[in-house]
C-alpha cells in the first residue's frame, strides 16, 4: 500500500488550498482516510476523517467550516479542501488509511504518507 499526499505550498493567509491523498495498494471504499498535520514543535493533530460511506468527522473546532474532506473513488484519491487560510494552520499535512472506521487516535492507522507542506504566510 502506498499513500502519497500533494498539493502543499507557500500561500498568503485567507487563500484556498486543495491537497490530494492518492492511495495505491487497496480500494478507498473499504477504507477511513483520515488527515492529519503537525506544525514545528507540536504534536500530530487529527483534523477530520472521511468514512467509508463518504460522510465526513471533523475532530478539530478551529477547522470547522474551513476545512473539508471529499473521495473521487475512480482514482482511489481523497481531497482535503482548506479556504481561509490562517498562519496558525502552517503545518505538515499528511493523510493516512484506516481499515473499518473513522478514529481520532492517530496510532490506529495503517497505511501514512509522507506529508506534504503548508505554510502560510502573512
Amino acid at each position: 500500500v502506498q499513500v502519497e499526499e500533494s498539493g502543499g505550498g507557500s500561500v498568503q493567509a485567507g487563500e484556498s488550498l486543495t491537497l490530494s491523498c492518492i492511495i495505491s495498494g487497496l480500494t478507498i471504499g473499504d477504507y477511513a482516510v483520515g488527515w492529519f498535520r503537525q506544525a514545528p514543535g507540536k504534536a500530530r493533530e487529527v483534523i477530520l476523517c472521511s468514512s467509508r460511506t463518504g460522510g465526513m468527522l471533523h475532530y478539530t473546532n478551529s477547522v470547522k467550516g474551513r476545512f473539508s474532506a471529499s473521495r473521487y473513488p475512480p482514482e482511489n484519491t481523497v481531497y482535503l479542501q482548506i479556504h481561509k487560510l490562517e498562519i496558525e494552520d502552517t503545518a505538515t499535512y499528511y493523510c493516512a488509511v484506516r481499515q473499518t472506521r473513522c478514529s481520532d487516535d492517530w496510532n490506529l492507522y495503517d497505511y501514512w504518507g509522507q506529508g506534504t507542506q503548508v505554510t502560510v504566510n502573512s
